[in-house]
């Protein structure tokens, strides 16, 4: 269940639905949000969107401030993206790559072939 909350500003229909399409690209991953929770504060001439989502590995927090509160929106949606696809393929991610103990191995027999003839 999505929660949105608003200060200095009513949520509208476009809003919600702006915001529920950006959350549903999340979905894409296979993975179950918990409580999502997005805050849009206008401050002066910027809209500032704080979203807030929990996962089953974790949380994922993304805040966006612009002028334009489509553009703020649509930041924050990027930025939910690319923490889920970096928490979702860090465990493919290769962190070492070991040399191969074949070499050493090749090297010791030719030192010995060597050494008996």
């Amino acid at each position: 269940m999505l929660k949105i909350t608003s200060k200095q500003l009513e949520v509208t229909a476009l809003i919600r639905e702006r915001i529920e399409g950006r959350l549903e690209k999340l979905s894409r991953h296979d993975i179950q949000l918990i409580n999502p929770h997005v805050i849009i504060t206008q401050e002066k001439q910027l809209f500032k969107i704080e979203a807030s989502v929990g996962l089953p590995s974790g949380d994922l927090f993304a805040q966006a401030k612009s002028e334009n509160l489509y553009a703020a929106i649509t930041a924050m949606g990027q930025k939910l993206e690319k923490q889920l696809n970096r928490l979702t393929h860090k465990p493919q991610a290769q962190r070492h790559v070991s040399l191969p103990n074949d070499t050493e191995s090749e090297f010791e027999y030719v030192y010995k072939e060597e050494n008996a003839a």
